[in-house]
């Protein structure tokens, strides 16, 4: 099977360069393994310093809202960290503080947001905090197997009862100007966190909870849906586990599903991930990339790699392959002709590209206004 270029990895850096690529008209190949750090995604985007339009046009059209908003988010623990631009039912905030009185409400059985922290949190700076859980009969199924009290399965039923949720939060709110809920709302009817906040008469603040992350499993869907209908051939549950090389140039990678059915195409994405989805992997010597014996900027002795305080930033998380300005991927301090690497595999290699999901989305846009220069020259 022959394409323009191949994909491999279909998280948001792959699905960003694959919608982009489709809608030049070039056809594209995503090799997709499944989870993907989307399941983890806050909602909200850094690194990202001016109204991106290209990235806002891209969600749009896949039906994903977005506002740019330049301040910071409410996280889990009651802390807030910097972003610019969210998904529409995530709420940023030019500082860090959301109002005087809080109403945090969870719901009974439910074990994977931490009100008690949020709540801790919060009052640390200045802020009064009251928790409530709703005991819903429509969840008492879920509680049955805590396997199923997950915040996605916890999603589905929520968007057909959240009128509901409305109708006790309005019972249980007193003189609180905010309203903090679990971000479960919204996985397959979009309007839902906007009619919850119709219906609340205070500020309805949706924040993060245990993976999977419903914002970012429903933009997963979104992203897919979208690269689909432009014609993009997304091979679901595959891993690329080859490639054919020659002079630096990349002929065609080799997957696990398609034995001797190679993909050949004249450029390659590598957006495989970090750690967490095997794009890098480790032994007590090296961190390597297993699929091209790639560069990987990394300290030489081991004992650098991390910090023995867990709770600190640890050194392995900026590693990352190596690449030429133009997101060339490096083997041997050389680089690879048609061969780009754009996403999390970079690290903080690349601190021109940001860091995150602004890594993600600046990363994929550069390597495709790279493939696609012939076109415009």
């Amino acid at each position: 099977m022959r394409f323009n270029t191949v994909i491999i990895g279909g998280g948001l850096a792959g699905l960003t360069a694959g919608i982009t690529l489709q809608k030049a008209g070039r056809s594209t190949a995503i090799i997709s393994t499944g989870q993907n750090a989307l399941y983890f995604f806050s909602g909200s985007f850094e690194s990202l310093e001016e109204a991106p339009q290209r990235i806002t046009d891209l969600f749009t059209e896949a039906g994903i809202g977005l506002h740019y908003n330049p301040g910071v988010r409410l996280m889990p623990m009651g802390t807030f960290r910097k972003a610019v631009l969210s998904l529409e039912d995530i709420s940023l905030f030019p500082e860090p503080k959301i109002g005087n009185k809080a109403l945090i409400v969870s719901f009974t059985g439910y074990h994977d947001f931490f009100c008690s922290f949020l709540a801790e949190g919060l009052e640390k700076q200045g802020m009064q905090c009251r928790v409530k859980l709703l005991n819903l009969p429509e969840l008492e199924q879920l509680e049955k197997s805590p396997s199923e009290m997950r915040s996605v399965q916890i999603a589905r039923t929520m968007d057909r009862i959240w009128e509901t949720v409305v109708r006790e939060i309005r019972i249980l709110l007193r003189d609180e100007d905010t309203v903090i809920l679990p971000q479960v709302f919204g996985l397959k009817d979009t309007s839902v966190p906007s009619r919850i906040r119709q219906g609340v008469p205070a500020q309805v603040v949706f924040t993060g909870t245990l993976p999977p992350s419903v914002p970012g499993v429903r933009t997963q869907m979104l992203l897919k849906r979208r690269y689909e209908l432009l014609g993009g051939t997304y091979l679901m549950g595959d891993e690329a586990t080859g490639a054919h090389v020659h002079n630096k140039v990349v002929h065609s990678v080799v997957t696990q599903n398609l034995g001797n059915h190679f993909l050949e195409a004249d450029n390659f994405i590598l957006a495989t991930g970090g750690f967490f989805s095997k794009g890098l992997k480790s032994n007590p010597f090296e961190i390597s990339e297993p699929v091209f014996d790639l560069d990987v900027e990394q300290a030489e002795d081991r004992s650098d790699w991390y910090n023995p305080e867990f709770m600190r930033e640890q050194p392995y998380m900026k590693y990352g392959v190596a690449t030429d300005p133009a997101l060339h991927a490096l083997s041997g301090g050389e680089p690879y002709k048609n061969l780009f690497a754009i996403g999390s595999i970079l690290g903080e290699t690349r601190p021109d590209l940001g860091t995150g999901g602004g890594l993600a989305l600046r990363s994929a846009l550069a390597a495709v206004d790279e493939i696609l220069k012939p076109d415009e020259e």
